[in-house]
């Protein structure tokens, strides 16, 4: 699943991010309000989490945009702004929930997960499919024919952005970017040792292979080779 922080705080950011990452999200950071505003309406999220105090724009102007657009995705808003006016504005507003900071991460995961089970997602929203691999997004389970592949936070992360791009070649600095969010030592073969990780779970136990690489390119996972 994929989250957009929209936080001015690069602390505040970096900690979320990484947590989150942790826990086998995808995590996009922007620091303000514009950014985000662009962000959550061109790009696909399955949640937001919206500071209120941000530059140029206010969180709560971002979130009346962007739902005036038609924008349906979870919005939660995470601030320090703790007058009961607030709260009742932001959830007025339409957002899904509301949470002050100083905030412990373990509250954060438990309403983010109460936001997303909330969610109106669509079963083809929900999984990836790509062949007779099943990919769900929301049981963060993956399931090829009949059976159920177990994966690691990162397998996990590394196979939906696969899955999202399917018949897409996906460079090695792009997976780097998208799944990690931030750079290694080019001479890192954390890429090669997680990509043969995945295959050994996905494909070792059958005839048709689904991750391949392009020799001096990257990665592509398609049905046919």
């Amino acid at each position: 699943m994929r989250i957009l922080i929209v936080e001015d705080d690069k602390g505040t950011a970096r900690f979320i991010k990484k947590g989150l990452s942790e826990e086998g999200f995808m995590v996009d950071v922007v620091s303000g309000g514009e950014e985000g505003l662009f962000m959550a309406t061109t790009e696909i999220y399955d949640l937001i989490i919206l500071d209120v105090m941000l530059p140029e724009i206010s969180g709560f102007e971002v979130i009346s945009d962007i739902r005036q657009k038609g924008v349906s995705t979870p919005v939660l808003f995470l601030t320090a702004k703790d007058e009961k006016e607030d709260i009742i504005h932001g959830l007025d507003l339409g957002a899904d929930d509301y949470l002050v900071k100083p905030f412990a991460f373990a509250e954060l995961m438990a309403r983010i997960r109460a936001v997303l089970r909330r969610g109106q997602i669509s079963d083809q929203t929900q999984k990836l499919i790509i062949g007779d691999l099943v990919l769900d997004r929301v049981t963060r389970q993956a399931r090829r024919d009949d059976k159920i592949i177990e994966l690691t936070a990162k397998e996990f992360q590394l196979l939906e952005y696969m899955m999202r791009n399917t018949g897409h070649i996906l460079t090695k600095t792009m997976i780097l970017d998208r799944v990690w969010g931030y750079d290694f030592d080019t001479q890192s073969n954390i890429i090669e040792v997680h990509v043969n990780r995945l295959r050994a779970k996905v494909d070792k136990d059958f005839s048709t292979k689904l991750i391949h690489t392009v020799r001096g390119v990257g990665y592509v996972i398609k049905t046919q080779g």
